[in-house]
């Protein structure tokens, strides 16, 4: 009998989604906000997401094994909880039910869980649920998947789980061992989001906007040091400015901050709108500083001995999704890979609770290759959302799909235009990558500001990725390290940056993904016909969707975009849709 692990999250409220192994592979997986239109899908639990890896895969509900959970109860015995009582101490109602009730948010988590798969046709009384400690799936999700052989050193850091919020551990033939955690309210994550909402964003949602913001201030000019300090062994963040909680909090407009009043009396009020100024972009550079040289002396700390040793690392947590962070690492002379799990935050619990259970279960878990594991879509259900669009789009079908769709859609490029990519299976986690993108011709001037002002509407400052052929990320990226899923950030070589000015980031790096053609072939083969055209196998690449909305999962979904936006052309597999007037 096949072992059937359903991995379900959204354990505190946000990112839900769903992940299903059948012995050991990773058959499907996704995030409900693509099927429920609602970014992050904050509260809902991952109903459409578990729904859609069943019927991928052909499983009936009744033939689920395990369902697994990335969220454990926490036993008293252990310091997390008087740690945080002892924290958070100004606010004692939280830290007398930290102490007397410190389990409730797992219960009422398990509650809406068992809730879910009655929904699905799935007995909880039949059905073994395993919960799986929040840290242990981020760091099963990115070692288990990481296919290293050796001595693995694991590091995770996000904002929290259950009370962990930084994990230091290592892994060695296939079982996880932990060296230290830190608990709440000692979050480097958490300081993160906190300024992350000082400078006028949402925590969970903005982080990469201050990661973008960084480059264009000088992190000199203030120091925001006393905010987190690593000694000892121990990070402890200075709770009288952020990771606050209760009537510490500032509070606007009716909304509490995880900051304090006292952070405005030191720094100035929150930035407001869509500029990036003086002083916040100073403050944004600061911040991202503090970061990288705390999580580096961590990782030295408690890390150091095992990388020196094998020099294979495996991250996770939101804050693996650092990308300037990770350009640092791997430009350690003790790290010889880094493998960071491309759904790092919450969403990848899933992947990481249905891994360890396998595992587990003595059924290893295969290497991860590549994201496409969520629903695609055959041309006739193009068409058919297209008939059905109150639109009324002119589409038609490219004949030979496999040669032409590259040549045509590499032309379109190669003359200016921004076109919707809309092939094979969506994405997991939060980088569009070849199968739901916007894409532009990174040598063409000025086409960076077209898609950031008439298509995606975001900020002006925030930099636009390449994806490129394998033959070309050594020269352009000067590396030779693996970088699929755009979890990195490499300096750029001088002659790239003024043949493919538009990817290149204010600080001279990109945000790349290198890809082999094995694993998404169409899309490698639009990149050939671009180098033929250009001389640059590069295409600038930014995920299909409009700000402040998820990825686009279906045909529907990509219509409503396309007509709610400039875009002239959208392909989805096969169907070239166009806007009327675009010859």
């Amino acid at each position: 009998m096949a072992l059937t692990i359903l991995g379900l999250s959204g354990a505190v409220g946000h990112d839900p989604s769903a992940a299903l192994y059948v012995d050991g592979k990773l058959v499907a997986a996704a995030e409900e906000e693509r099927f429920v239109r609602d970014k992050h899908a904050k509260n809902r639990m991952p109903y459409e997401a578990a729904r859609f890896c069943l019927e991928f895969a052909g499983i009936k509900p009744g033939d689920v094994d395990v369902v697994a959970i990335p969220y454990a109860p926490i036993s008293l015995s252990e310091k997390a909880r008087w740690h945080y009582a002892r924290r958070y101490w100004y606010a004692p109602d939280r830290a007398l039910d930290a102490l007397f009730n410190g389990n409730r948010r797992f219960r009422r988590y398990k509650q809406r869980i068992e809730w879910c798969l009655v929904q699905l046709g799935i007995d909880p009384r039949k059905v073994e649920i395993v919960p799986v400690e929040h840290h242990l799936a981020h760091a099963s999700s990115c070692y288990h998947l990481s296919g290293f052989k050796e001595k693995t050193a694991i590091l995770g850091i996000d904002g929290k789980g259950e009370y962990a919020t930084t994990f230091f551990g290592y892994g060695e033939n296939g079982k996880i061992h932990k060296i230290k955690e830190f608990y709440d309210p000692d979050s480097l994550g958490g300081l993160y989001g906190a300024v992350t909402e000082y400078l006028g964003f949402e925590m969970l949602d903005g982080e990469y906007k201050v990661m973008g913001m960084a480059p264009y201030g000088d992190p000199h000019k203030y120091d925001l040091s006393r905010l987190a300090k690593f000694e000892h062994g121990e990070l402890v963040i200075d709770t009288d400015y952020a990771n606050v909680i209760g009537f510490r909090r500032y509070k606007e407009k009716g909304k509490g901050y995880y900051f304090s009043p006292k952070l405005i009396e030191w720094l100035g009020p929150m930035r407001e709108g869509d500029i990036a100024d003086d002083p916040y972009i100073h403050y944004a550079a600061s911040m991202q500083k503090l970061f990288e040289d705390l999580a580096l002396q961590m990782m030295d700390h408690y890390l150091g001995d095992i990388l020196r040793e094998t020099g294979k690392l495996a991250f996770s947590g939101g804050g693996a999704l650092n990308v300037k962070l990770n350009q640092k690492i791997i430009a350690r002379p003790e790290v010889k890979e880094l493998f960071v799990q491309p759904a790092s935050g919450d969403a990848g619990t899933a992947i990481g609770a249905a891994s360890y259970v396998s595992v587990q279960r003595g059924v290893a878990v295969e290497k991860m290759e590549h994201v496409y594991l969520g629903p695609s879509y055959s041309n006739e259900e193009v068409i058919a959302a297209c008939a059905r669009h109150p639109a009324r789009p002119q589409w038609r079908k490219i004949e030979n799909g496999d040669t032409e769709v590259p040549q045509r859609i590499a032309r379109l490029l190669a003359d200016g235009n921004p076109v919707a990519w809309f092939q094979g299976r969506m994405e997991f986690g939060p980088r569009a990558l070849g199968g739901r993108s916007i894409l532009g011709c990174p040598s063409v001037p000025g086409v960076a500001d077209r898609i950031n002002e008439q298509i995606k509407f975001r900020e002006r400052w925030r930099p636009f990725c390449p994806s490129m052929l394998d033959s070309v990320g050594p020269k352009m990226l000067q590396s030779e390290h693996p970088a699929p899923y755009m979890t990195f950030t490499f300096e750029v070589a001088e002659e790239w940056k003024t043949r493919v000015p538009e990817v290149v980031h204010e600080d001279g790096t990109s945000r790349a993904q290198v890809l082999k053609r094995a694993f998404n072939p169409r899309y490698y083969d639009l990149m050939l016909e671009l180098e033929k055209l250009t001389g640059n196998g590069v295409v600038l690449n930014t995920s299909l969707n409009r700000r402040g909305e998820p990825m686009i999962c279906s045909p529907t979904d990509a219509l409503n975009m396309f007509f709610g936006s400039d875009l002239q052309y959208l392909v989805m597999e096969d169907i070239l849709v166009e806007k009327p007037g675009t010859h």
